[in-house]
């Protein structure tokens, strides 16, 4: 082998690493593809936040075209949306549901009573196993559920009023004719 060969064999596997990475970098993380996408979204029943003694179950909103929201009352990324989900919640465009993710009941009704509580209802999933099903990569995320209950969108990360205005509430009025 000669001296080029021994230098640019090492050079050009270096190039093709650097230019995945590049690449890799300049996708956005928000739009990690979910394998839920399509498919009916996962069974659970939970309690409710505000009423322990209440079940919540996916199947109690079929038929509607409604929003999970999962958040925590630790998660700082879930303030920074919250006053979006209130101003949505006024709108009434579609049910909005809590899946308090992780959390104590007691900080999580601590903190809804003080920045305003969106929800139709929220529950808890204190052990994380409802949001494990849904494949939770961290807080918040929100999932669009259409009226037969299947996953129609996932957002991962707190809610833009750009992907509210130009994702979120145009799939929901398209599902909502459907």
């Amino acid at each position: 082998m000669n001296r080029f060969a021994l230098f640019a064999i090492p050079l050009a596997v270096f190039a093709v690493i650097v230019a995945f990475l590049f690449a890799g970098l300049g996708l956005n993380p928000r739009e990690v593809p979910s394998p839920f996408i399509g498919k009916p979204a996962p069974a659970f029943q939970l309690a409710q936040l505000h009423a322990p003694e209440r079940a919540f179950t996916q199947k109690d909103l079929l038929g509607q075209v409604w929003l999970l929201n999962v958040w925590a009352s630790w998660c700082i990324s879930c303030r920074d949306e919250h006053p979006l989900l209130v101003e949505f919640a006024r709108t009434k465009a579609a049910p909005l549901v809590g899946l308090n993710y992780k959390d104590k009941p007691e900080e999580a009704k601590a903190w809804l009573k003080r920045f305003g509580d969106p929800y139709q209802l929220s529950v808890s999933d204190r052990d994380g196993r409802v949001g494990i099903d849904y494949g939770v990569y961290g807080v918040p995320e929100t999932f669009v559920i259409d009226r037969a209950g299947v996953i129609r969108y996932k957002h991962i990360g707190p809610i833009t009023p750009e992907a509210l205005e130009r994702k979120i509430l145009p799939l929901v009025r398209e599902l909502q004719k459907s």
